[in-house]
């Protein structure tokens, strides 16, 4: 085993360098929900998750056999000589050592399958930063626990497939590698064979190690992958801009790295005075603030995104599952009903009419000038309920009489017959909560721009010498507040208001399940720290008459 480590570690190295086995491809800040059981087999039936499975395969083999060559005995060699009746010998099949393998084989394979579904390559981020010494050391007794009981299962779970399908490899190594069976000996596909204690302890140990290493890997990359980053909100020469902060920002990938400058951002907005200064200054020469108008308008424009997609959700629900069609020169955009998206487009002019316009109500109607097409996976809702799936619903709906099936005869025959089947059901039925939890999968950076907004414009009242921030001050407020209008709404709906129980005794990360309340809970602070520090300032602020209303509540505090 020492010595297959320099290999190993080389060609670990070498398929590094491919995008098919680098981690950055792989590790995501955004969890995967698979809101149905159908969309759920889809992930587990990826051409790379079956690449990935087969890879943990071949390396669970690999460490299978460096443990039977290190246990030794009965386990050391894959064939023997057997003597015979007639005084010959022959080589037999060692089905000790292949049993080994095979269970090698078994748990990586259950390692692969069980990373989809409990989301093992999703990474969060710690909300109170430790040194990485002290993370690993928490991490550590969790890791044992997970490793020996997970082990267990997949030996337990091993041996009744061996027992029912242990022939099988049996019969195929026999036949490749031209080797025999021994009669004399019992089997161990059956129950004799696999009372063994001294086997079943062999293979939970190597499972265990096994798990172990994965394990610890994970949580070494999880904690070096996360740890604190600080951009430099300006650079000095040109060659660095594409390290500043700002730009960082606006990055779409790797999205680990727009995360961690997210964080930072939070951060520097609430413990560094300094890096403040540095947003609020003003290019020279030119006096213009393009560092705060890169970073606010990014942030606006990713909750400006969130907010759409709420009020998709709630309209595609107003409509049991149907998105609204929009007649196309029906509707245009009026000065006193502007979308959701006005307001961060014209950041970087500092003129303070700029502001951003709702309808009496954002869930009266669709985004203006947003095209609508219906929402496909991950809003899969059940069939009886307002959440029920377009697909599922088209099965038992009346034909349309512009649809290219209306008026033929097998259309209806075939969508009945595919509602009533109980297996269709139960693969396109929606899982509970899992369009919500969808929703609000990449909230972890909303919150962060919640928070760096906030603590800025908070700051700015005291730090702000050249006014920036007072000229995007209506258009934040006004995207914070149709934002919390959005979450109220959504928040009334089925399943979104319940808290799942986190599960504790897993390596797969849990935290995505609650990102919905903490970012609730970060928005309606955000407001409040604005409303607390600025107070009856606000009100010489121009904006809506409904804005203004949802706005007073928050100075009395009523919200």
């Amino acid at each position: 085993a020492v010595l297959l480590l320099g290999p190993i570690t080389a060609a670990l190295v070498i398929l590094g360098r491919f995008s098919l086995f680098h981690p950055i491809q792989t590790i995501s800040v955004i969890p995967t929900i698979a809101c149905s059981k159908i969309a759920l087999l889809g992930q587990l039936l990826h051409p790379r998750q079956l690449v990935n499975s087969a890879v943990h395969c071949v390396m669970g083999i690999v460490v299978a056999w460096c443990c039977a060559i290190t246990i030794g005995g009965r386990y050391e060699t894959l064939g023997y000589t057997c003597p015979q009746s007639d005084g010959s010998s022959q080589m037999c099949l060692n089905e000790y050592h292949l049993i080994l393998l095979l269970a090698g084989a078994f748990v990586g394979l259950s390692y692969s399958l069980l990373g989809v579904i409990h989301n093992m390559n999703y990474i969060s981020f710690h909300t109170v930063q430790q040194y990485k010494y002290l993370r690993f050391k928490g991490a550590l007794p969790l890791v044992v626990k997970c490793s020996a009981t997970q082990a267990l299962y997949s030996i337990r779970n091993f041996i009744v497939v061996y027992f029912f399908l242990g022939y099988i490899p049996k019969a195929w190594f026999c036949k490749t590698l031209n080797l025999y069976l021994n009669s004399s000996v019992h089997p161990l596909d059956s129950i004799a064979g696999l009372l063994d204690l001294s086997l079943v302890y062999h293979l939970w140990i190597s499972a265990s190690f096994l798990l172990f290493t994965w394990h610890i890997t994970l949580v070494l990359f999880r904690i070096f992958v996360t740890e604190l980053y600080s951009f430099p909100v300006q650079s000095s020469f040109t060659e660095d801009a594409h390290q500043c902060l700002a730009k960082v920002l606006n990055e779409k990938q790797p999205m680990i790295l727009k995360f961690l400058a997210l964080q930072d951002l939070a951060l520097l907005s609430q413990h560094s005075p300094s890096r403040r200064c540095q947003v609020f200054s003003l290019s020279q020469p030119g006096g213009h603030p393009h560092n705060w108008n890169a970073i606010s308008k990014e942030c606006l424009s990713m909750l400006t995104d969130l907010t759409q997609r709420l009020v998709a959700y709630h309209d595609t629900v107003a409509t049991n599952g149907r998105a609204k069609s929009l007649s196309t020169g029906s509707e245009r955009k009026t000065s006193s009903e502007t979308s959701v998206t006005s307001g961060t487009e014209d950041l970087m002019s500092p003129r303070p009419t700029l502001l951003m316009k709702t309808p009496a109500s954002v869930f009266a109607r669709s985004v203006v000038g947003t095209p609508r097409t219906p929402l496909t996976a991950p809003f899969t809702p059940d069939l009886d309920s307002p959440f029920a799936s377009p697909a599922l619903r088209r099965l038992t709906a009346p034909v349309e009489q512009c649809s290219p099936w209306f008026g033929t005869v097998q259309s209806p025959h075939v969508k009945n017959f595919l509602a009533k089947r109980v297996l269709i059901m139960y693969l396109f039925n929606k899982l509970p909560e899992a369009s919500s939890q969808a929703l609000f999968a990449d909230s972890q950076a909303h919150i962060w721009a919640l928070e760096g907004l906030s603590y800025l414009v908070q700051a700015s009242f005291s730090e702000d010498q050249f006014g920036v921030v007072q000229t995007a001050l209506p258009s934040i407020l006004s995207c914070m507040l149709v934002l919390q209008e959005a979450v109220d709404r959504h928040f009334k709906l089925p399943h979104a208001s319940s808290k799942p129980v986190r599960s504790t005794g897993s390596m797969g990360d849990s935290t995505h399940k609650t990102l919905r309340f903490a970012l609730r809970a970060t928005l309606k602070t955000a407001i409040y720290r604005i409303t607390t520090t600025f107070g009856d300032h606000l009100n010489a602020i121009q904006m809506s008459a409904e804005h203004r209303k949802r706005l007073q509540q928050f100075l009395e505090y009523k919200e």
